[in-house]
C-alpha cells in the first residue's frame, strides 16, 4: 500500500474529531463523516461541538486549509478509521449496532488497496465481525478472513487511549497498540499513526489489541472500587478516607486512588462488563469492581435522604454533572445518575451547577433547575459535590454555614 494520502473518519465525537483533525494537520486529505447534521455544519464552519482544549483554533486551521471537510455520507479514501459508540443493551450486553451501521455506509465506496481501522472500544472479536458485515457488503472484495495477508481490504484495530480535556497532546505523545487482522494490516495502520504518533506504535494481532484496551480500563476500574469500598467502610468507622489514603500512600509501594460517586465515562464504566461478558464464569474480580462502583451513586442517594430527613422539601445542590473534572462530557457519568435519582425520589428540590454545560440533559428536564454556583449555594440546605471542577475548588467552604454538605471527591476535607 502506497502512502496514505486520504482517511476517511466514520463518528466525529469526542474521539474521532480530535483524531480526525489532528491527522488533516499533518498535510492528509480527511473526510469526516457523522450522521448528525448540526454536527457537520458546525465543523464545515471551522467550529466544534464538544468542549476539548485548543481543538477548536486546530479545526478552525485544517477547515480553512482544506484539509478536514465534513459530510453526512462516506466519501471514498485510501484508510477508513471508526470511531462510533459502543453502549449497552439488555444486562450489560454490548450492542454492537453502530459498527455494523458504520460498515454499512462505508461498504458501497470501498476499494481494493484500502484499510479499515476501527478504533471504538470493542469486545473482543468485533474486528473480525467487522470483516465480515464488510464481506457480506461487498462480495467482489476479499477481506483478511477470507484471503489473509492476499485481502484486497486489510482491517486492523487501534484503540484510543486518551484522557479528555489532554486529548490533543495524548493523540500525539501516546503509545498506541495496533492489532492486525493480519501482519500486513499491522503493518498499514502502523504506518498511517506514524504520520501523527510520536509514541511508540506497538504491533500485535487484532484480539489482543481489543482485549488490552478493556485490560487497560478494567485495571484502573478496580483499582477505583478499592478506593470507593474503603471509602463505605471508613464511612461506617468514622475515619476520615482522605486523610488515610494520604497517609497509607506514603507507603513506597501504595498508590491508592481517590473515592469518588461512582465511575463514569464511555470507556472505565463500560469496558470491564465487556471482559465480563465474553467470560462471565472467569472475570470474577472485574465483575465484583464494576459492582462495587455501579452501586456508588445509590450509596450517595441514601446519604442525601439522611441528610433530609426532617426537612420539609428541602433544596438540594448538586455540584456537577460531568463524569470528571473540567470537561462536558456527560457519558455514564454517576453525577448525573444521583442527580436524577434524587429529582425522582422527590426529596426535595434539585438544583444542578454544571458550569461547562448550556443545557440540561434530557433526563434531567423534569424535576432538575440548571443554575449557577451562587444561586446553588444561597438557596440549599444541603449541598452534594459530585465532581471537583476549579471553579467548586475555589469556594470558601469554611465560611459556608447552616448547610449539610455531602463531599463526594475530597473537596471540603
Amino acid at each position: 500500500m502506497a502512502n496514505i494520502r486520504s482517511v476517511s473518519m466514520i463518528g466525529l465525537g469526542y474521539i474521532g474529531l480530535p483524531t480526525a483533525t489532528v491527522i488533516a494537520s499533518k498535510g492528509i486529505k480527511v473526510f469526516g463523516v457523522d450522521v448528525r447534521q448540526h454536527v457537520v455544519d458546525t465543523i464545515n464552519r471551522g467550529q466544534i461541538h464538544i468542549i476539548e482544549p485548543d481543538l477548536d483554533q486546530l479545526v478552525h486551521r485544517v477547515v480553512n486549509d482544506g484539509y478536514l471537510v465534513a459530510s453526512t455520507t462516506p466519501q471514498p479514501a485510501d484508510a477508513f478509521m471508526i470511531a462510533v459508540p459502543t453502549p449497552f443493551k439488555g444486562d450489560h450486553e454490548p450492542d454492537l449496532v453502530y459498527v455494523e451501521a458504520a460498515a454499512k455506509s462505508i461498504a458501497p465506496v470501498l476499494t481494493a488497496g484500502n484499510l479499515v481501522i476501527l478504533e471504538s472500544t470493542s469486545p473482543v472479536g468485533t474486528t473480525e465481525k467487522l470483516a465480515g458485515w464488510l464481506a457480506e457488503a461487498r462480495p467482489d472484495l476479499t477481506f483478511p478472513h477470507q484471503a489473509g495477508e492476499d485481502a484486497q481490504v486489510q482491517l486492523a484495530y487501534c484503540p484510543e487511549r486518551v484522557l479528555p480535556g489532554h486529548i490533543l497532546r495524548e493523540l500525539v505523545a501516546n503509545d498506541r497498540i495496533v492489532g492486525g487482522m493480519t501482519a500486513r494490516a499491522a503493518e498499514q495502520a502502523a504506518r498511517l499513526y506514524r504520520t501523527f504518533v510520536e509514541g511508540e506504535c506497538l504491533k500485535t494481532d487484532a484480539r489482543t489489541a481489543e482485549m488490552a484496551k478493556l485490560t487497560e480500563n478494567a485495571f484502573r476500574d478496580v483499582n477505583i472500587a478499592f478506593a470507593n469500598e474503603l471509602s463505605l467502610i471508613c464511612d461506617r468507622l468514622k475515619i476520615n478516607v482522605w486523610e488515610l489514603i494520604r497517609l497509607a500512600n506514603h507507603h513506597p509501594r501504595v498508590n491508592i486512588l481517590q473515592p469518588g460517586p461512582g465511575v463514569g465515562g464511555h470507556c472505565i464504566a463500560v469496558d470491564p462488563w465487556f471482559i465480563v461478558d465474553s467470560a462471565p464464569d472467569e472475570a470474577r474480580i472485574i465483575r465484583t469492581a464494576r459492582e462495587v462502583n455501579d452501586g456508588k451513586p445509590g450509596y450517595v442517594v441514601d446519604k442525601v435522604r439522611g441528610a433530609a430527613r426532617g426537612k420539609t422539601n428541602p433544596v438540594i445542590a448538586c455540584l456537577g454533572l460531568a463524569f470528571k473534572a473540567n470537561i462536558d462530557d456527560l457519558r455514564e457519568s454517576p453525577s448525573v445518575e444521583i442527580t436524577r435519582r434524587l429529582a425522582d425520589g422527590k426529596i426535595g428540590i434539585v438544583l444542578a451547577v454544571e458550569p461547562h454545560v448550556s443545557e440540561l440533559p434530557e433526563e434531567l428536564r423534569d424535576g432538575v433547575e440548571l443554575v449557577a454556583l451562587e444561586a446553588a449555594l444561597e438557596q440549599a440546605d444541603i449541598v452534594v459535590l459530585l465532581v471537583d471542577h476549579e471553579q467548586f475548588k475555589r469556594v470558601s467552604w469554611s465560611s459556608i454555614k447552616g448547610k449539610a454538605i455531602i463531599d463526594t471527591r475530597g473537596i471540603v476535607n
